[in-house]
């Protein structure tokens, strides 16, 4: 089963403040919705506050150091590694499980955890620079490869000049 992160990110690698997004592009919305519809999503705490609910047609592990936290419709763990174990226990001997993935949706510390252990990374790279307190650091090329870039310009409904990029963990 795969692991991936998802992430949009402005080009100064700023993903949020406020624990809310910097931008309105619908096009990656839908991207989102697409990639991670019918899998499951692993997100931190404030992450899942900002959302204010689970995400449908998604299995929703949410992270938080307390270990008493509890939340309707998702699974609540409290570490990225017992997210993970958590995911891959619960697709089991599923025949979809090859088709199955798992992302890490955030926020900032918890992409800092995955990203050494998650197989494959999926950017937005949104054209602009944002003030933020939460940030994406820029992909080591050292580590991944990027496997495919779909390039956009701004619209009517998206701002901003967008890249949907996939990153695959280079074998070593």
């Amino acid at each position: 089963m795969v692991s991936s992160l998802i992430v949009a990110a402005g080009s100064n690698g700023a993903i949020g403040g406020d624990n809310k997004m910097l931008w309105h592009m619908p096009a990656d919305m839908r991207y989102f919705k697409e990639m991670t519809t019918n899998n499951t999503v692993i997100m931190g705490r404030k992450s899942y506050e900002a959302i204010g609910k689970p995400l449908p047609n998604r299995v929703n592990i949410v992270i938080s150091k307390n270990e008493k936290y509890k939340l309707n419709g998702c699974y609540t763990v409290t570490s990225i590694e017992e997210a993970l174990n958590l995911a891959q226990k619960l697709y089991g001997n599923n025949s979809k499980t090859t088709e199955q993935q798992i992302f890490v949706i955030g926020g900032a510390q918890i992409y800092k955890l995955a990203i050494p252990i998650v197989d494959k990374l999926y950017v937005t790279e949104i054209k602009g620079e944002f003030e933020g307190d939460a940030f994406f650091d820029n992909v080591d090329l050292n580590i991944w490869r990027e496997a495919s870039r779909d390039s956009h310009k701004k619209d009517e409904k998206n701002k901003y000049d967008y890249n949907f990029v996939v990153y695959e963990r280079k074998k070593l």
